[in-house]
């Protein structure tokens, strides 16, 4: 039997230590959970995807009764980054969330399983690693691409 042990780099940032270009991409997720649709579990999540032409793409969770009929904020906002620019390419993205009190989280969430899998699907297309941004009340986690999210990922490319 052999053990071993992944480990994830995660850079823990304040809002003023963000570039001009990873502070846009934030307050596009931050804001995009305003546009959420969440009746049922009151949780909004934004999140923001920078494609390579330089479009910032937002996306919001999107519910519906008839469960699991909706979209999470990722898949919504990767989905139709792709379906608009199928030729552009992903650079980074960013999730941020509101909680069921209504205000920002303080802690960063993380995208579900299925997210993550359909983002790993796009930075494979990309060709390179792709940064993640979890964005809190206060600070953000940056981690260096989706598969540090993700290090078994299931790959049929």
């Amino acid at each position: 039997m052999k053990e071993f042990s992944i480990q994830v780099p995660v850079t823990e940032l304040s809002y003023d230590e963000l570039t001009p270009a990873e502070s846009l991409l934030v307050e596009t997720a931050r804001e995009a959970t305003s546009r959420a649709y969440a009746p049922y579990s009151h949780f909004k999540v934004g999140a923001a995807i920078r494609l390579d032409n330089g479009e910032i793409i937002p996306g919001s969770n999107q519910e519906n009764a008839a469960f699991p009929s909706g979209t999470c904020a990722e898949r919504s906002a990767c989905y139709y980054a792709h379906a608009r620019y199928p030729e552009a390419r992903f650079e980074a993205i960013a999730v941020a969330a509101v909680g069921t009190d209504g205000c920002e989280l303080d802690e960063p969430a993380s995208p579900c399983g299925a997210c993550r899998q359909a983002l790993m699907e796009y930075e494979h297309l990309a060709g390179h690693p792709v940064p993640v941004y979890l964005a809190g009340k206060s600070k953000i986690y940056k981690l260096p691409s989706v598969s540090a999210l993700l290090p078994f990922t299931f790959e049929e490319f």
